[in-house]
């Protein structure tokens, strides 16, 4: 499978058991956006992955841990 920016949910699962001493709430995006496009699975223009989406991951990933 692989993830598209559009993988919101996903993107931020593999990011939290990627980075699990990460808090995802004092993540900047341009570390973010580094670490979607490290993502074994991640296949996608890196330069769709904007500010929107980049805070919909960090949301997703902040619900997650909760």
């Amino acid at each position: 499978m692989s993830l598209k920016w559009s993988d919101v949910l996903e993107i931020a699962i593999q990011l939290a058991e990627t980075h699990p001493q990460v808090d995802p709430r004092y993540v900047n995006f341009v570390d973010l956006h580094g670490w979607v496009l490290a993502l074994p699975d991640f296949s996608d223009d890196p330069q769709r992955g904007g500010e929107k989406v980049l805070e919909a991951i960090q949301t997703a990933w902040i619900e997650e841990l909760d």
